[in-house]
């Protein structure tokens, strides 16, 4: 472990920019795939599939849902339960700081909770928020005093909602005065003080041609059109950053596109697999996935193949504000590799999550923090 100590401390030194602590802390290990992570202060929050968690040789059951220490990698005491996969995350620390839940589960705690749940991030303790769901929802961020969510569903509390809803995180109720709506699956929300940024499978927006890729007001989901991009395949994560948007997209061979906040591409990144995930931080972009291999230059929107030859960059890689491939190589495992990538602004540092069980050869079971 403490060889794997040093090699995550020398990684994030040389390619984070900032310095590594002299020890990181060992992380826990997940027996089955991690889907979403959040970060509130030193506290990581982690979904899933999974159902024990092992931590310096002691397992304990933590179905779906867990939290640690980033600064010990100690698991916190933090325990409730789902009991189907959770696949996103998000954290308000707005009042009393809740935990976000979206994914496959029906019950939280032994209660009845569709799609989504609201938990004490302090406690555990399973919120009243409560609604009924005509579908799934697979994806949820915060902001604007508002709980945004993503899927395939037609309705939330029996009004029609087509894959787009959102909830006041004060009361919890529906918000009414929000009603966007896409032909097709949600996959991925963003949101900014006066943007809600949509990517999945749809061709349309409130009836207009918006493939994959649209913006929408974040008070009533009226489509913001001067946002015009042309995703070329199906986007699979979002992330925001000062000069506009960043996409993760699958299709024949993964991207990573950088969108100006018309809608214009500033770059794209040609992998060998999908990108999943995708985070930005201090310029950065941190991707993950299912690919091999990086190409050696930055790409146009409808390439296929890297005329310049192939990096191998296995399941995690970097690129720097204009979309180039950095240094940064941690190397994890697996045939289905990276499932989440997730940005800690206030402390610098990203954490991975998926169905990996090794980074640079040294076992990091579905969970790998970079500080």
């Amino acid at each position: 472990m403490r060889t794997l100590t040093a090699f995550v401390a020398l990684i994030c030194t040389l390619a984070l920019g900032v310095p590594a602590r002299a020890a990181v802390a060992a992380t826990p290990a997940f027996n089955s795939t991690v889907w979403a992570l959040a970060f509130r202060g030193d506290t990581v929050y982690v979904g899933g599939s999974f159902t024990e968690v092992t931590f310096r040789g002691h397992t304990y059951t933590r179905k779906r849902l867990a939290a640690f220490s980033a600064r010990t990698g100690a698991l916190l005491p933090w325990n409730p339960t789902a009991n189907g996969t959770v696949r996103s995350l998000a954290v308000t620390v707005t009042g009393r700081p809740a935990v976000y839940a979206a994914g496959d589960f029906d019950t939280v705690a032994g209660a009845r909770r569709d799609s989504l749940a609201r938990i004490d991030a302090v406690t555990g303790r399973l919120d009243r928020f409560s609604h009924t769901v005509s579908g799934t929802v697979a994806t949820l961020t915060v902001g604007n005093g508002r709980v945004y969510v993503g899927g395939a569903f037609s309705r939330v509390d029996g009004t029609v909602r087509r894959n787009l809803a959102a909830f006041s995180h004060a009361s919890g109720a529906l918000d009414r005065s929000f009603h966007p709506g896409t032909d097709g699956r949600v996959r991925a929300l963003a949101v900014t003080r006066t943007r809600l940024y949509a990517g999945g499978e749809f061709t349309h927006v409130n009836g207009a041609s918006r493939a994959r890729l649209a913006a929408v007001t974040p008070t009533t989901g009226k489509l913001v059109t001067v946002f015009r991009p042309a995703a070329p395949h199906l986007v699979m994560d979002l992330a925001v950053s000062p000069t506009g948007i960043s996409t993760g997209t699958g299709g024949p061979g993964g991207r990573a596109v950088g969108y100006t906040p018309s809608g214009a591409v500033r770059w794209t990144h040609l992998f060998d697999g999908d990108v999943h995930n995708l985070a930005v931080l201090g310029g950065t972009t941190y991707v993950g996935g299912h690919f091999d291999r990086a190409c050696r230059t930055t790409s146009t929107i409808r390439q296929l193949g890297c005329p310049a030859g192939y990096q191998p960059r296995v399941k995690l890689a970097a690129l720097d504000s204009a979309g180039r491939l950095t240094a940064w190589n941690p190397g994890a495992n697996g045939t289905y590799g990276v499932q989440v990538v997730t940005a800690d602004a206030g402390h610098r540092r990203i954490g991975a999550g998926g169905a990996f069980t090794s980074i640079g050869g040294a076992g990091r079971y579905r969970f790998a923090l970079f500080t």
